[in-house]
């Protein structure tokens, strides 16, 4: 399985530490379980793009890792233990987290994709491969 990655440019510029391996985990956190839950394996590839602009990188899934029924004690002790980059007073609220580990990680030539029938909102896309919604 292939995925797109939407990052947000409100918590940085993540993709070059991504590409630098500054960035080994990439979390992903919601109040339900929606994508990436139970899409993400080990072995798959996650493409990584900003929100407005084209995919410019890609890693491997090392390992994967979720907890749900989420707590404040919970989300501290999970950003604590695996040293996640997010802010504390905006996960505490969520009830989901995918912890992806990444390794291999790449540059791409770039390239843009249609996100029709995924959802305006959609910041994670599974496809069996990305090519498939690749404009």
């Amino acid at each position: 399985m292939q995925h797109v990655a939407i990052m947000s440019k409100a918590f940085g510029d993540l993709i070059p530490r991504i590409l630098s391996g500054q960035k080994k985990i990439e979390s992903r956190w919601s109040k339900h379980k929606i994508s990436p839950w139970n899409k993400v394996q080990p072995g798959d590839i996650v493409y990584f793009k900003n929100s407005g602009g084209p995919i410019i990188a890609r890693a491997q899934v090392d390992k994967v890792i979720q907890f749900d029924n989420l707590t404040p004690p919970k989300v501290k002790g999970i950003l604590s233990q695996y040293r996640v980059e997010a802010a504390y007073n905006w996960a505490k609220q969520k009830k989901c987290c995918v912890l992806i580990f990444l390794k291999n990680s790449q540059s791409v030539k770039p390239f843009k994709i249609n996100k029709s029938g995924y959802g305006s909102a959609a910041a994670w896309l599974c496809a069996k491969n990305v090519k498939q919604i690749s404009l």
